[in-house]
C-alpha cells in the first residue's frame, strides 16, 4: 500500500489531525467536507481537498499534498492543479496549499516564481518526522507510526493502541479499526496472528477492511517482485543485444525504467 494511501485513508476517516499538524484546534476539522474532486483539464483528481461547509464561507480551502520521495516538480503541479480547479469550479473563498514530506531532505523548496506570486502562508509546508509531541492525540499518534523507524515502531504502536483502547465505546471501534489498518501497513510481513500476538489483539476481526488492505498490500509485493525479476534479466537482453527499447517492449516496462537500470548496474561497476 503506498504511504500517501494511507494518510488519504487517515485524513478522510480522522479529519482533525489535518488542523492538528497545523496547531489549529481539532474542532476546525467539523468545518469541512474532505473529498476527492476531478479536475477535467488535467484529466486527474486532487485527492487531499478540504471544502468548507456552506455555513462556514470565511474559512479557506485547503489543498493537501503528501510526499515520501523527492519530486522536484511537485510545487509546480500542486500549484498548477489549484489554479485549474479554482478556475473550474470558480469557488468565493481563499485557499491555501499544504505539503506534508516526510522528512525535509526530499523538499527541493518553493519555487522562486511562487514565493514572490502567492501571499504569505499560502503555501505551508510540514516534515512529519519533526512533529514533535505525536503522542499528544490518536491522530498524530498514527502519524508517529506511520514515519517511526522500525526499531521503534513497535513500541509506538503498542502505546498508541493503548490509548484507542482508552476511548469511549461509540468511537472505539472506527478508531482501532484506523489503526489496525495502519499496523497492516507498517508491518506488512507479519501475518494476521503474528500481529495479533505481537500487540496484544486478542479478537483481530476478520473485517472487510482488513482483507482489502491485506490484498492490496500482497499485490504491491508481488508487482514489486515481478519488477525486480525483469530488472535482473535486463544485463542478460544488453548482451544479447538488444536496445533499450526492444527490452523496454519485451519486459513490458518503461523505456526510462529500462534506461535508468542500466546506468544503476553501470554505476555499480565503476
Amino acid at each position: 500500500m503506498k504511504t500517501d494511501t494511507i494518510f488519504y485513508t487517515l485524513l478522510q476517516n480522522l479529519p482533525s489531525v489535518l488542523f492538528e499538524i497545523l496547531q489549529q484546534s481539532p474542532t476546525q476539522a467539523l468545518h469541512y467536507e474532505f473529498s476527492s474532486v476531478e479536475i477535467k483539464e488535467l484529466a486527474r483528481r486532487i485527492d487531499g481537498l478540504f471544502i468548507p461547509k456552506p455555513e462556514y464561507p470565511q474559512d479557506p480551502i485547503y489543498f493537501v499534498e503528501v510526499q515520501y520521495q523527492r519530486d522536484d516538480d511537485l510545487y509546480w503541479r500542486l500549484i498548477t492543479e489549484a489554479f485549474v480547479y479554482l478556475n473550474q469550479y470558480k469557488p468565493d473563498k481563499n485557499w491555501k496549499a499544504v505539503v506534508l514530506w516526510s522528512k525535509r531532505s526530499l523538499d527541493p523548496g518553493i519555487p522562486i516564481a511562487y514565493q514572490t506570486s502567492l501571499s504569505d502562508g499560502q503555501i505551508q509546508v510540514i516534515y512529519l518526522d519533526e512533529l514533535t509531541d505525536t503522542s499528544s492525540s490518536i491522530g498524530l499518534g498514527i502519524i508517529g507510526l506511520v514515519v517511526a523507524p522500525e526499531e521503534e515502531a513497535v513500541e509506538v504502536a503498542r502505546n498508541l493502541i493503548e490509548k484507542v483502547q482508552q476511548v469511549d465505546v461509540s468511537n472505539r471501534r472506527q478508531l482501532l479499526e484506523l489503526v489496525e489498518r495502519m499496523l497492516i501497513y507498517k508491518f506488512s510481513n507479519q501475518t494476521r496472528q503474528e500481529l495479533a500476538a505481537m500487540f496484544g489483539l486478542t479478537e483481530w476481526r476478520k473485517t472487510r477492511f482488513y482483507q482489502e488492505v491485506r490484498e492490496e498490500v500482497e499485490q504491491e509485493v508481488e508487482q514489486k517482485t515481478k519488477i525486480a525479476t525483469k530488472l535482473e534479466t535486463i544485463p542478460r537482453l544488453l548482451n544479447m543485444g538488444l536496445s533499450v527499447e526492444q527490452i523496454a517492449q519485451a519486459l513490458e516496462l518503461e523505456v526510462e525504467v529500462v534506461r535508468k537500470a542500466i546506468e544503476k548496474q553501470s554505476e555499480e561497476e565503476s
